[in-house]
């Protein structure tokens, strides 16, 4: 469950090393986001040679939850750390990094996040 003031740790090579939530996108009432879903965020610290500033606020697709997730065949996934991919705009769904690091969940292709998806080492 992701909210408002959430850290997500960056997945991907961008330069950013902490982002903090600031919108979910779906309605005036929603509270939490979970896997595959769009937020805003703002970069708290950055690499100073990476592509994304200080302050910048920036579109995340969150990969990688804490919360247990449950699958369609009855199975929970759950990860250890809130981990989220900067994106370009939520249309294109492009990354803007050209790295995926740690594993990622298989509903990302069901969400059309195929481009992260190929990029990651591991799927799970």
């Amino acid at each position: 469950m992701i909210q408002r003031r959430t850290v997500l740790i960056p997945a991907d090579n961008c330069g950013a090393v902490s982002l903090r939530v600031i919108h979910l996108y779906g309605g005036s009432k929603r509270k939490y986001s979970y896997l595959g879903d769009i937020v805003r965020c703002v970069v708290d610290r950055a690499d100073p040679n990476g592509l994304v500033k200080d302050s910048e606020q920036v579109l995340v697709v969150v990969i990688r939850t804490k919360k247990e997730f449950r699958r369609k065949d009855g199975s929970y996934i759950r990860f250890s750390d809130n981990a989220g991919v900067i994106i370009d705009t939520a249309k294109d769904k492009n990354p803007k990094g050209t790295r995926i690091f740690g594993p990622v969940a298989r509903e990302l292709k069901d969400l059309g996040f195929n481009k992260i998806v190929s990029m990651a080492k591991e799927v799970v």
